[in-house]
């Protein structure tokens, strides 16, 4: 029988953290003086209490290694439970939101999507706006330690391919996803500082400054204010690109760039091809600006490399309102959601190095083609391919396919129109945030969705931030029988 103990237990550990993380968004109330403290004092006690009598009461299981079906509850379940606790401040405090939008809002927070329910953000108590950034952060650091950790032992979409560089875990997954979370953390927290402090040294104010890094570093997206990014402009959009790609690259290379190995780094074919895409998709998008609209170069330049940066990595900040810039740009913009960042950062959506191996797939089979006698092997990295992980990349691709067809379609049966659930489904899968539309384009929000829809996103939301297989595994009656 499976034992779910060792689950359990480690979910519980992970409660009562994100229930002690509450204490910065009640110093924050508390020192702004507006009487909110008290939200985030009674959330972090029953979090935590939560948290503790889940850890205490499955601590006689086996904390050291996990089977795969563990593995894979284990994965999933903490998506689960942390947004239902995450989602009390929500409910209590100023934003008075119903379970259903809170645990939107936790569930976007979390896996860093940052669609959100909230309007009025610029007049909320700190605590919350902090809150909302924590919640980003947390997901961020969360999904690192899951793709370089899980995913490749559970060869989730192709991920096996990194399992050598992401260390080899399987048996010992708990201890090595510790060692592996310690030096991600350290490095996480760096990168969010330095994005920090250069905020403020270009006219962020030291709140706003410390929430945006969070939500920059975490690709989530989520803003103190109605208007996203647009509340700022000029140098701060161009340092906000800078630090969203630098999220959007595989955080294993930074590990060994702090070990004194540079070199993975610059010869790294998923960051050449992902910053490749981005200077094209940025010529593309300012030429068009500047000869369409009436755009300065400078300013078309800067608008098409931040709200480019932001879709393509999944972040979610809008500068500007993209929806009137014209059909050609808005279809740019719903399939760039679609590219995603490298494997093994915050970014979300398919990843560039599905799509490396998907032409190289091609490219192999047209070469066969013409040559039926030659031996052909796809490479990635200048490593031959074998056909399970081709396998898994190309069924990886038909699932992402067909869960958004089948998301979209189940939105469309709550009333949606045909723009909102087809981007809706697919910046839910992608986890990008802004959809296309009126209502929840970059100018709107997801406030105004009936519950059902909102029920149907928050799952989109978790099942694509988990990279599909991972969620699907597990509502198999193999499974289980295993």
């Amino acid at each position: 029988m499976l034992d779910l103990r060792p689950v359990g237990y480690v979910i519980g550990l992970l409660v009562v953290i994100l229930g002690a993380m509450m204490v910065f968004p009640f110093l924050a109330d508390l020192i702004e003086g507006r009487g909110a403290w008290p939200v985030f004092l009674e959330s972090g006690i029953i979090t935590m209490l939560g948290g503790a009598l889940l850890a205490l009461s499955c601590g006689s299981g086996n904390h050291e290694g996990l089977s795969i079906q563990q593995t894979f509850l284990l994965t999933t379940l903490v998506w689960v439970a942390l947004p239902i606790f995450g989602a009390l401040p929500l409910m209590l405090g100023a934003t008075d939101l119903s379970f259903t939008d809170a645990f939107f809002e936790a569930m976007s927070g979390l896996t860093t999507t940052g669609s959100t329910v909230i309007s009025g953000l610029d007049e909320l108590p700190k605590g919350l706006l902090l809150w909302r950034g924590i919640l980003q952060w947390l997901g961020g650091i969360g999904i690192i330690v899951v793709a370089m950790v899980f995913l490749p032992e559970l060869r989730v979409g192709g991920m096996q391919i990194f399992k050598s560089e992401s260390f080899d875990t399987f048996g010992k997954i708990l201890p090595r996803a510790q060692a592996i979370a310690k030096q991600i953390a350290l490095i996480y927290l760096g990168l969010t500082a330095i994005c920090m402090l250069v905020y403020i040294a270009l006219g962020m104010g030291g709140f706003d400054a410390l929430v945006h890094a969070m939500t920059t570093m975490s690709t989530g997206g989520f803003s103190n204010y109605d208007a996203s990014f647009g509340a700022f402009s000029g140098a701060a959009e161009y340092a906000a690109s800078i630090f969203m790609i630098c999220a959007a690259l595989p955080f294993v290379r930074y590990v060994q760039l702090v070990n004194g190995k540079a070199t993975p780094l610059f010869h790294d074919s998923q960051i050449r091809v992902f910053l490749g895409t981005i200077l094209v998709l940025v010529l593309v998008t300012s030429g068009v600006l500047v000869t369409v609209f009436p755009h300065h170069p400078e300013q078309a330049v800067r608008e098409a490399l931040f709200n480019i940066t932001s879709i393509i990595s999944g972040t979610g900040y809008a500068s500007v309102d993209y929806m009137e810039w014209g059909s050609f740009l808005i279809m740019v913009f719903f399939f760039i959601g679609l590219i995603g960042g490298c494997a093994g950062s915050t970014a979300c959506s398919i990843k560039i190095f599905r799509y490396q191996l998907l032409f190289a797939s091609i490219r192999v089979q047209i070469q066969r083609i013409r040559s039926p006698n030659g031996i052909f092997v796809p490479r990635f990295d200048g490593r031959p391919v074998g056909p399970d992980v081709l396998s898994s990349v190309i069924s990886f691709f038909m699932f992402f396919i067909v869960t958004m067809g089948i998301v979209a379609w189940a939105l469309a049966l709550t009333g949606l129109d045909f723009i909102t659930a087809i981007s809706g489904a697919a910046t839910a899968v992608a986890n990008v945030g802004p959809g296309l539309g009126d209502i929840i384009g970059p100018a709107g929000n997801f406030s105004s969705l009936n519950d059902a829809a909102k029920w149907i996103l928050s799952s989109a939301m978790l099942i694509g931030r988990l990279e599909l297989m991972a969620v699907f595994a597990i509502l198999t009656i193999r499974f289980w029988r295993a």
